[in-house]
């Protein structure tokens, strides 16, 4: 029984749940950018490159099998050909940047709010012993200029 005790203790720590939120929470955004970058932004890229999908693009690589068994005579050796989505990775690529981007400016968001945040906050009021060390000290300061 420790051992249940001890990973539900585990658990229900802030951090744990801290990241769990965090992961639910990035994979919607994920969502959200994936849509915001098929969905929204590379329609009008398409439509300036002449309507062309950048998500359809491909590198096909030349045949090795079916080039060896037609030099050797075999008949009907036609395999499925070999292609590089180049396409899918340009796009993924930049869902990264605009994750990457947005994740920057939230972050920058936060800071610029905390540092507000600061800077409103007044400074705690001294206490009468505070007040008379600092007028023994600058009555010792003046005493010393002399």
């Amino acid at each position: 029984m420790g051992l249940l005790k001890e990973f539900k203790e585990f658990a229900m720590r802030g951090n744990v749940i801290d990241m769990a939120v965090g992961i639910i929470m990035g994979t919607a955004f994920g969502k959200i950018v994936n849509s915001l970058v098929t969905d929204v932004i590379m329609p009008p890229v398409s439509n300036l490159m002449g309507g062309v999908n950048v998500k359809d693009w491909v590198i096909q690589l030349p045949d090795v099998k079916s080039a060896a068994a037609a030099a050797v005579g075999e008949a009907g050796a036609k395999a499925e050909p070999v292609v590089i989505h180049i396409g899918s990775f340009l796009q993924t690529t930049l869902d990264f940047i605009i994750v990457a981007a947005c994740i920057f400016l939230m972050i920058r968001l936060m800071n610029v709010l905390w540092k507000k945040k600061e800077e409103k906050t007044p400074p705690p009021e001294l206490s009468t012993e505070e007040k008379l060390l600092i007028e023994i000290r600058d009555l010792l300061k003046s005493q010393q200029a002399r």
